[in-house]
């Protein structure tokens, strides 16, 4: 297992059960056998023990040291977002007037009927919008008053219990799916101010205690064959990494850790997610997609002390994952035998499927991904870490870009997570 250590090194020693015969679901992509997937029982047993959190207040990325990068920053595309957020920064009062939701959630699929999906889902990614807003508002401004509102907002949404009815069902869970980036999105947000406010006790610990008690009953549905192990999988530990640390629930955090187990188990010598490659002519995407969460949720268990990014299972590791990613968004070719190689490519139009580039980004200085980026920037998700250039762009990495207010907000809003 994974043991972390004093200097916050990450071995992989393997597990007696992985030596044996698995009886974990097998995979076939155009009849050549792939590797088998963890199992639900072999993920349980797992011995995480030695993962606790250790700083509540550690966010996703470093606050006071962006806050100070950004006071000092000459970077232009960072001036101009930084204006920008601070100038447009949402109102206080508005925000609170968002109603919030506390019906049985039921949200058409999209797939099946994409114009329903999108009515039933507005006000969910309003509150998406709302919570990163704020943040944001926050970073950019280092007024604590947009710290204040936000936690103002999400404590009305935990005085009136929203969010914990929904429907599910294993043929119907577009609700359990559209709630994960909720929590994450209200999470993550949450994450940014919580080191930055005083009193307001009463209000922070309904804020905590909803978002755990949220987290808590939306991870208690394991999902239906790969939903219970593929990105959605990943979706529900990034909220519980992020929840887990706000909490200090630490069986919380441990399953956030997990899903690096997991995928790292699952994953192919070339560095394939198998689960994601079933997408067929969405493969590229749904393994762009899997890292949008993975690779925030190792950000998060680093900022924790441990040294995750290197973790090893059979000699893979989260950048041969990265690796192959690129390779296949430069030259579909290269999924060979895995899916076909004419792929569905809208989403490369789309800047929030890449916040995860802007992390790696960052803490790894790749180049390789800087022509992609300069074109997408900046990126902004709503719910898997909000302003994200903002936060983690180094500021010689790109030196000027030109958008005007009305395309940066059609880019930020137009795309889907679904």
């Amino acid at each position: 297992m994974l043991e972390p250590t004093n200097d916050c090194r990450a071995r992989f020693t393997t597990l007696p059960w992985l030596t044996g015969s698995l009886a974990g679901l097998a995979l076939s992509m155009s009849g050549i056998s792939m590797v088998q997937a963890l199992t639900l029982e072999e993920r349980q047993q797992l011995d995480l023990s030695p993962y606790t959190v250790t700083d509540p207040n550690a966010s996703y990325f470093d606050i006071e040291e962006r806050i100070a990068l950004l006071r000092e920053t000459q970077n232009s595309l960072l001036l101009q977002h930084r204006e920008e957020l601070a100038n447009y920064a949402p109102s206080c009062r508005q925000r609170l007037e968002i109603p919030t939701i506390t019906e049985r959630m039921r949200i058409p699929g999209f797939y099946p009927t994409p114009e329903a999906w999108e009515l039933a889902t507005e006000p969910l990614f309003k509150f998406e919008d709302t919570v990163s807003e704020l943040a944001g508002a926050y970073v950019a401004s280092g007024n604590t008053y947009y710290a204040e509102c936000l936690v103002r907002f999400l404590d009305q949404w935990a005085q009136d219990d929203a969010l914990l009815e929904f429907h599910y069902h294993w043929s119907q869970p577009q609700a359990w799916f559209s709630l994960e980036s909720m929590i994450f999105a209200a999470g993550m947000a949450y994450s940014v101010v919580r080191p930055t406010i005083e009193g307001l006790e009463e209000k922070r610990e309904r804020v905590e205690d909803w978002l755990n008690r949220l987290a808590s009953v939306h991870m208690a549905i394991e999902g239906a064959e790969s939903s219970c192990c593929n990105n959605h999988f990943y979706r529900r530990a990034l909220y519980a990494a992020m929840v887990g640390v706000l909490t200090e629930d630490d069986d919380m955090f441990r399953f956030g850790v997990s899903a690096i187990y997991s995928a790292l188990h699952d994953m192919t010598e070339r560095g394939a997610f198998p689960l994601e490659m079933e997408r067929g002519r969405r493969a590229t995407h749904y393994q762009n997609y899997a890292l949008l969460y993975l690779v925030p949720i190792m950000e998060i268990v680093h900022r924790q002390g441990y040294d995750i990014y290197e973790m090893e299972i059979d000699g893979g590791t989260i950048h041969d994952a990265v690796d192959f990613g690129m390779d296949i968004l430069e030259d579909p070719s290269e999924l060979g035998d895995l899916a076909p190689a004419e792929q569905f490519t809208d989403f490369l139009k789309d800047d929030q499927y890449f916040a995860w580039m802007e992390i790696y980004r960052a803490r790894f200085g790749e180049s390789r991904f800087d022509d992609f980026l300069r074109s997408m920037r900046p990126i902004y998700n709503r719910s898997a870490g909000g302003y994200l250039t903002f936060y983690f762009m180094d500021p010689d990495a790109q030196e000027h870009i030109v958008y005007h207010e009305d395309e940066r907000q059609s880019r930020a809003f137009e795309g889907i997570l679904n």
